[in-house]
């Protein structure tokens, strides 16, 4: 575990002491219960964008991907009677093609991240919206999936299965990007790419396979969603997930400069994410105010990235001069 991540668990820490003091129905099973399913849900998502942030990358297209995919896999199911694993590998399938097209177009094409993304929030979210003609996509009266909706949307001892596949999806994200030669890549892009392709390492594969792992992601986040709400709304499904992606990686140490972070930190930054909304509910300020909370900690988490990347850079500078200084020194 990293500095950044301990300051940030104890901030997670003192902020939940803070919110049980001030309303102990904080503690309450229930509230934790709903707690813990969304920090699941939202932490599906956080990864994924982790992925392309290390790269020097972004994907703001996350909530449409989530509203399309949300769409066509309750329309597969509800209309078309498609069975549910049947389904689930169609979206998934899908989710890939996207990352794979994402990543195509910024390696391929020279285009910037934050134009295909861009365009990428705009385009699917217009398919959605086209598909359902302004409506929504929802389960017919009646209609029962009870391993799906066990497998997706249930809870074992009181834990929802989306805190499972999130510790689940975290675990792997860990192992795969502090432990892996893709992993190391993944920095290495981030940090310097000219560096990282004339070192002889493919950068083109890299910065795709982290486009296809965050789509991968996000389609297993815009399942479990789907299942959670039960109906997809696309004009509304999904609106600023990817800022809340970006926010919790962020405050988990990636620099959207790219090259750093840490997988612990994100769990961290989404748990803490969640427990400040959380805050706001229990204190009734208005749910509105939600995104001031989320603005505010993007914009403290990238103060707060900035001043320690200068800190780090005098006190190298520092310890280089010193370092020349005492080897310019007469001996002895």
């Amino acid at each position: 575990m990293q500095k950044k991540d301990i300051g940030l668990a104890t901030l997670v820490m003192t902020v939940g002491a803070i919110v049980a003091v001030m309303n102990p129905r904080f503690l309450s099973p229930i509230n934790l219960a709903n707690t813990a399913n969304l920090i699941g849900l939202f932490g599906l998502f956080s990864i994924a964008e982790a992925f392309v942030i290390v790269t020097a990358g972004i994907e703001l297209s996350i909530g449409s991907v989530i509203a399309l995919i949300g769409v066509i896999f309750v329309d597969l199911i509800a209309s078309f009677g498609v069975p549910w694993p049947v389904a689930l590998a169609i979206v998934m399938v899908l989710s890939v093609t996207i990352g794979l097209l994402h990543g195509w177009l910024i390696t391929r094409l020279k285009l910037q991240p934050f134009v295909v993304t861009l365009c990428g929030l705009l385009i699917y979210r217009g398919i959605a919206r086209f598909y359902t003609r302004d409506g929504t996509a929802g389960f017919t009266f009646g209609s029962d999936f009870p391993m799906l909706e066990y497998l997706i949307a249930g809870r074992t001892a009181g834990v929802p299965h989306s805190v499972v596949a999130f510790l689940l999806v975290a675990v792997a994200a860990w192992f795969l990007l502090h432990r892996t030669v893709l992993g190391r890549h993944l920095f290495a892009v981030g940090k310097n790419p000219e560096a990282t392709s004339f070192s002889g390492i493919d950068t083109t594969r890299v910065i795709i396979q982290a486009y296809v792992l965050c789509a991968f992601l996000t389609g297993i986040s815009a399942v479990f969603f789907a299942m959670y709400t039960r109906s997809v709304q696309p004009s509304s499904h999904g609106n600023f997930y990817e800022l809340y992606g970006i926010a919790a990686a962020v405050l988990g140490g990636f620099s959207l400069r790219g090259g750093e972070g840490s997988i612990i930190g994100v769990v961290l930054g989404v748990i803490l994410l969640q427990v400040l909304q959380n805050l706001v509910n229990l204190l009734g300020i208005p749910s509105s105010l939600n995104f001031a909370v989320m603005g505010s900690v993007i914009l403290a988490g990238v103060i707060a990235d900035t001043q320690f990347s200068r800190y780090r850079d005098a006190r190298r500078q520092a310890i280089a001069m010193a370092a020349l200084e005492d080897g310019g020194k007469p001996q002895a």
